[in-house]
């Protein structure tokens, strides 16, 4: 039996299989990747390496064995079907008869556009008769501690989530429930809805990046059409654009608050406070 990640070389990924190592080891590793190099460091340590693609069915062709365990993290190409490329890899793991397909998902609360194909492959996933297990992820710190330049520059935090609040988590938090689900037992059939232990809004986190910096940071809301235009003047492609302030839509409801406590349970510790991941970027 091999633990099998797909997206192994991307953000969430590189957590997990990392995690992974400190569990199992590096030979039982198989890290899913699109470019071998990337990976190089991970195939030094002994984990083994398929290069495969979602774009590409015939790649995932005889990829998994029977009684693996996968991750199929979910992918981050929006404007190439993602249902689709999900779908090829949901195939072939029904095709070699895998123990476990464990899919990262979004909050079942989530009623934004960037829920859609999450819905949908869990649907598919379903559907194959695959034992499942849903990491139905909320949102990360690092969606807003990456992206402080903007930020530090404008002394603004800028945003169209009104006082709504989130429960985020740190990546390497919800790669921990995955490697948990992963080398555990019992999470055959399983939905988890994972977020942060506290939920907080923007203007603390301004207040947060006030405190930390010794400036003045101000929450600035705006409206998801005020937002859009920010983001696609800042380069991004309009549909993405229009998702990522449709999810701020989301927030000002509350659809992104988590209170299922799953996360801290699977991991067995409690979630990385929003002050300690804004220390940590800071120092970076």
């Amino acid at each position: 039996m091999s633990i099998v990640v797909t997206g192994a070389t991307g953000h969430l990924g590189r957590h997990v299989v990392e995690q992974l190592l400190e569990k199992v080891p590096a030979e039982q590793i198989i890290a899913v990747v699109r470019d071998k190099e990337k990976a190089a460091a991970l195939a030094a340590r002994g984990v083994r390496l398929a290069v495969a693609d979602y774009n590409e069915p015939e790649t995932f062709h005889g990829l998994f064995s029977a009684g693996d365990r996968v991750l199929l993290i979910s992918g981050n190409e929006f404007d190439k079907g993602r249902v689709r490329q999900h779908t090829v890899v949901i195939d072939a793991a029904k095709a070699a008869g895998v123990a476990l397909l464990a899919y990262t998902s979004a909050p079942g609360t989530l009623t934004a556009a960037l829920a859609d194909d999450h819905r949908a492959t869990e649907e598919a996933l379903l559907a194959s008769g695959l034992p499942y297990s849903l990491l139905r992820n909320g949102w990360y710190h690092e969606n807003y501690t990456e992206n402080l330049a903007p930020v530090l520059e404008h002394g603004a935090v800028v945003q169209a989530a009104g006082d709504g609040r989130i429960s985020s988590a740190s990546r390497a938090d919800y790669a921990a429930a995955a490697v948990a689900v992963l080398t555990g037992e019992g999470h055959e059939n399983t939905t988890y809805e994972l977020g942060g232990d506290e939920a907080w809004g923007f203007a603390e986190y301004a207040a947060e990046l006030s405190r930390r910096t010794g400036r003045q940071i101000v929450y600035s809301p705006v409206t998801t059409e005020a937002l859009t235009g920010i983001l696609t003047g800042a380069g991004l492609p309009a549909p993405l654009a229009g998702i990522l302030a449709g999810v701020d839509a989301s927030i000002e409801k509350g659809e992104l608050v988590v209170s299922s406590g799953d996360l801290s349970r699977l991991t067995g510790r409690p979630t990385t406070p929003l002050a300690e991941a804004v220390a940590v970027a800071l120092e970076g």
